[in-house]
């Protein structure tokens, strides 16, 4: 039996007051309008070692996943302590799941015994687009489910229509109602679906409605995502039925029910690959502890073309900047190909670079919104479509700029760890979506860096 301790409930949490969890402190609705900022003073090299922590993208759809158990209390471990999370913990207990957070172990403990609301509301729903997510196992569990059309980010079109179109294979009926999807199902009957092109959230929606329905599922073109194949390993510890995830063709066995189980999400692969982003564009060093480094092929590729120092086993990764970056060729692309979350942060390191880079968007549309804003630290970017050419400059100048999304931000703090003098990042709201203590993490390495009000 697990000795659980320090127990909150999240449902007595107030909007506004700051409330202790996994001994950090997490700011609730008032965090965003309150505005907070980084001020940098670029220059310093990083030094020093960082661990990881889990996976957003893998810990969202695995709380979603949760949902399916009928019975018991699914633990999660090491809970990643961000916005995001806490969006997604909001729309679960709307649904009438029971939510309990522990300081041991950061565990979370989801009993979703009494899931009894098929509606997750627009107000909920538009702070972050994994919240569509819960259309797959409310399908499960309640043959129903009303739920908002997603928000998040702005990076241009990133329709559900995929999800739309697999659950429509699988014998749901879905309309768009007022800006909501209402599906509806008697059982969810096993069918091969075709997706037109690779969609993480898609794929794992699809896995988590397939899983207890009847007959086989098999989705073919499906995303290789290693949090596709994390969350398909959860579903497994369950007693699911589940082969072939982390490739183009997933075959799913519909089983009758789920077991609850303890599980821990893998390490976040976006987190790892900025900390070796930050230690190259400041020239430093930096040991990277808990990471799979296999998650991060591309991104080690393209680093080593620039000229970093890369020794790496299978759960650490050293890297070593060089004093001056050469430029690289990138295109984003679907896993495995180089991760469009990381897209703003190579362009800051092509920014001071010795030469030129072009790096071509090929997931989003409206990607290249940090642009304007890595020109204003001094940067030489040019924009034509989905391609940008970038001439690395002798040296960035701080100034005042703006995060536009999670990744975007990430991106203008390396360009201020390059600049010289004081750039103030505006809007980290974002940035906390995604990391978890990221001017404390950086501090600790040798990073003159802090959070202020505006």
């Amino acid at each position: 039996m697990v000795n659980l301790n320090s127990e909150v409930n999240i449902t007595d949490k107030v909007p506004g007051k700051v409330l202790p969890a996994f001994g950090g402190e997490i700011q609730l609705s008032q965090r965003p309008e309150l505005m907070d900022k980084f001020v940098i003073k670029g220059g310093n090299r990083i030094s020093g070692s960082v661990e990881i922590g889990a996976s957003k993208n893998s810990f969202l759809p695995i709380l979603a996943a949760s949902l399916l158990v009928e019975k018991g209390e699914v633990l999660l471990n090491l809970t990643p302590n961000l916005m995001d999370i806490d969006s997604m913990l909001k729309v679960m207990e709307h649904l009438g799941v029971k939510v309990k957070k522990y300081s041991k172990d950061r565990k979370l403990a989801i009993n979703a015994e009494n899931l009894n609301n098929h509606e997750a509301p627009y107000d909920l729903v538009r702070k972050m687009r994994a919240s569509f997510l819960v259309l797959g196992p409310l399908l499960s569990r309640l043959g129903k489910a009303r739920v908002s059309l997603p928000g998040g980010c702005v990076l241009g079109q990133r329709p559900v229509d995929q999800h739309i179109k697999g659950f429509r294979q699988l014998g749901a009926t879905l309309e768009e109602d007022q800006g909501y999807i209402v599906a509806q199902a008697n059982g969810l009957k096993g069918n091969v679906v075709y997706f037109d092109r690779p969609t993480h959230t898609g794929t794992e929606n699809l896995i988590t409605g397939a899983c207890l329905g009847e007959g086989k599922t098999t989705l073919v073109n499906a995303a290789c995502d290693p949090e596709v194949l994390d969350v398909a390993n959860f579903l497994n510890r369950m007693g699911a039925k589940i082969e072939g995830a982390g490739t183009p063709v997933i075959n799913i066995t519909g089983v009758k029910r789920l077991k609850a189980c303890e599980y821990t999400p893998m390490p976040d692969r976006l987190e790892a690959g900025t900390f070796m982003m930050a230690a190259a564009i400041t020239g430093g060093y930096l040991e990277i502890k808990n990471v799979e480094s296999e998650h991060l092929g591309m991104v080690n590729l393209k680093l080593k073309e620039m000229g970093v120092e890369i020794e790496q086993n299978k759960s650490r990764i050293k890297v070593k900047g060089p004093k001056k970056l050469k430029p690289t060729n990138a295109v984003t692309y679907p896993y495995p190909g180089f991760p469009t979350d990381l897209q703003p942060l190579l362009m800051a390191m092509a920014s001071v670079a010795a030469g030129t880079s072009y790096i071509r968007e090929t997931v989003f549309d409206s990607r290249f919104t940090h642009v304007m804003e890595l020109v204003r630290l001094g940067a030489d970017i040019k924009v034509s479509g989905d391609e940008a050419t970038v001439t690395g400059v002798a040296k960035l100048k701080g100034a005042s700029v703006m995060a536009s999304d999670i990744r975007a931000g990430v991106g203008l703090v390396l360009a201020g760890l390059a600049a010289e003098g004081e750039t103030e990042v505006l809007r980290v709201y974002h940035i906390d979506r995604g990391y978890e203590n990221l001017e404390e993490k950086l501090s600790q390495v040798g990073i003159s860096i802090c959070r202020q009000k505006t």
